[in-house]
């Protein structure tokens, strides 16, 4: 009996075991559908980024980003649509040599396809069509189109998306569209917008219970009638505001103006001046005050498409207290293209501040070159290097024992700047790239989360350099404060604070000169390259050609450099810091090689018929 009893427990807990098992894997299958479907459809339907493409908010672009996959999905509303629509991305946000994904009619039909501009702008059909269509569907504000692309492609016409500045284009047409090479790109409604495409996926701290807000708001301004403006106001904090941590700051823009405002920052003036004059307009007007030169401190930056900015949950950047000016520059740039009149804007930024202070204050280091004329650049040149150091001495004088953290990045360069990057180097090899844009532009200037943060020990260099292209001018661009000098920095955002505010360099201005002689010496010419003449007047009396190049290249290449290692007092750190030597590398970091999975590169060679009044999957 007890055999039959326990050979009948067997078969029942056998038979509950496979029952379990089956309706476990079931489940399990049941789960991994559900969310695969999920997947798919989440990609599809939620858009956290979003920018204004033309100035009237007709067109407007949302996208989200998976990293996994390296895929963009777009979303592009077009409120009014009469013939079709194209979207695209080039290298400067030229149309031609551009990478178009367009929606088309002849009258009867609509089409969709992926298409390219060759150097003469004109339209052809993409052999291989890259942008997949996942829905096209009318709503009460307009058309919806739904769509994806790979960051990288098989495709040779297709743009390659990277992280940094995107230039989009994008058109209306106006007319039926019997075939792309039809299509006058210089008569039809266009335009341009500039991006980061490839935002950071970073989790968002909580902000602590006793936040307070503070909004730099540029007071009732009437945007001039131009297509670009910069407009200056000065305000200031209460007297005796002590000490806080700004843990988070977001734009506030005056509704209707989402496609003029442009970028926005907030400055704090230098605290050794007790009174900075109030000023309300054009930073560029002869009646700006002089003193406002001196507001230059970095508070907050955002530009367009960018979303609130958080601190790290383990800093604030310190904002108030004694040694600190109660003096703030609102800087507001409004691109005006259409030349709009009468509109009334009351942006800026609100800052968002605890006095419960955390555990490190944020610092802003500048790295890259001096404001200064030694440094300059050729005229005519399509690629000139300008390259600005921050030595391992310096940081081994000026960094705490333990390093610091850089999560945060802001570029910059003035009119011709192209490219910037920013190197790590540790015992002569490059290690790390802390931030880099193969597309910069001086007209899209904002303070970046970076996707890792990057530790810097003492004894480590940073190294960044700029690209410049100054085709169209006749004379040298030298280094300066004015919009047609140049600059080459990097405003990093890091923890904890270190009294070093300032690394950057510039060529010994003794070797410049050897320089200038040995120009007027080749020449033979009676041109005033002498010690007496100033160094701007040095360079514009050289006679510019592929070897006066050259050699101020090379100079640059090898020449000691002056190193500015400064204490936020702008004195530098005791030692000995001109005539340095460059910094040695031995080993370079390897040219990143776009992904490109050939498995999936779609042969078709047409485009698809769409009839947007219903979704298409």
């Amino acid at each position: 009996m007890q055999t039959v009893r326990g050979r009948s427990c067997l078969q029942n807990l056998k038979l509950r075991e496979v029952v379990s098992v089956y309706f476990t894997m079931l489940a399990v299958v049941l789960v991994i559908l559900i969310a695969s479907f999920q997947g798919v459809v989440l990609k599809a339907d939620g858009f956290p980024y979003k920018v204004p493409l033309d100035p009237q908010g007709a067109l407007e672009l949302s996208w989200n980003i998976s990293y996994p996959e390296e895929v963009v999905h777009f979303q592009l509303s077009v409120k009014e649509l009469k013939y079709g629509v194209m979207l695209g991305m080039s290298d400067r946000g030229e149309f031609r040599n551009a990478d178009f994904v367009i929606l088309w009619s002849d009258g009867h039909n609509s089409y969709f396809g992926d298409a390219w501009s060759d150097q003469h702008g004109r339209l052809q059909l993409d052999a291989q069509q890259d942008y997949q269509l996942l829905e096209a569907h009318r709503t009460p504000e307009g058309l919806n189109l739904i769509f994806k692309r790979a960051f990288s492609t098989c495709d040779p016409k297709d743009y390659l998306i990277e992280d940094g500045t995107v230039h989009l284009i994008y058109g209306l047409l106006e007319q039926p569209v019997h075939s792309l090479g039809a299509i006058n790109i210089s008569s039809i409604p266009k335009g341009l917008q500039r991006v980061q495409l490839l935002k950071p996926e970073i989790s968002i701290p909580e902000l602590p219970d006793d936040v307070v807000t503070f909004e730099v708001l540029a007071p009732n301004v009437t945007i001039p009638n131009q297509e670009t403006t910069y407009w200056c106001y000065i305000t200031e904090l209460p007297d005796n505001f002590p000490k806080h941590h700004i843990v988070m700051y977001e734009p506030v823009i005056t509704k209707g103006n989402e496609a003029i405002v442009h970028h926005i920052e907030v400055f704090q003036c230098a605290p050794e001046y007790d009174t900075i004059p109030h000023y309300n307009g054009p930073c560029d007007s002869k009646m700006k005050p002089e003193r406002l030169n001196y507001c230059r401190h970095v508070l907050a930056a955002w530009a367009m498409g960018a979303k609130a900015f958080y601190y790290p949950e383990e800093a604030g950047l310190a904002f108030g207290g004694s040694g600190s000016s109660k003096y703030l520059r609102l800087e507001v740039h409004y691109h005006n293209p259409l030349e709009l009149k009468g509109r009334i804007d009351s942006s800026g930024i609100r800052l968002y501040y605890t006095p419960s202070l955390r555990k490190y204050d944020a610092g802003i280091m500048e790295l890259g070159l001096v404001y200064t004329p030694v440094m300059a650049i050729p005229p005519h040149e399509k690629d000139f290097i300008l390259t600005g150091y921050c030595t391992d001495k310096c940081t081994q004088t000026a960094l705490p024992h333990g390093g610091i953290h850089i999560f945060a990045s802001q570029l910059h360069t003035h009119l011709t700047g192209r490219k910037v990057a920013t190197i790590l180097v540790r015992n002569g090899a490059e290690v790390e790239i802390v931030n880099m844009d193969n597309h910069f532009s001086a007209h899209f200037q904002e303070i970046r989360m970076l996707k890792k943060v990057v530790k810097v020990l003492p004894g480590e260099s940073l190294i960044t350099s700029c690209t410049y292209n100054t085709e169209d001018r006749s004379k040298a661009t030298v280094g300066g404060f004015g919009i047609l000098d140049e600059m080459c920095v990097n405003y990093i955002h890091y923890y904890p604070q270190s009294d070093l505010e300032l690394c950057k360099s510039a060529v010994d201005l003794g070797y410049l000169q050897k320089y200038f002689n040995f120009m007027n010496r080749f020449n033979n010419e009676e041109i005033c390259m002498c010690p007496q003449a100033s160094v701007t007047e040095q360079y514009n009396s050289v006679p510019w050609n592929s070897f006066s190049r050259d050699v101020l290249q090379s100079l640059y290449d090898f020449a000691p450099i002056s190193m500015h290692c400064n204490k936020s007092t702008a004195l530098r750190f005791p030692g000995e810091w001109e005539k340095q030597p460059l910094p040695k590398i031995t080993k370079k970091l390897p040219s990143p090689v776009p992904h490109c999975d050939t498995t999936e590169c779609s042969p078709a060679k047409a485009p698809i018929i769409v009839n947007i009044d219903k979704k298409k999957n």
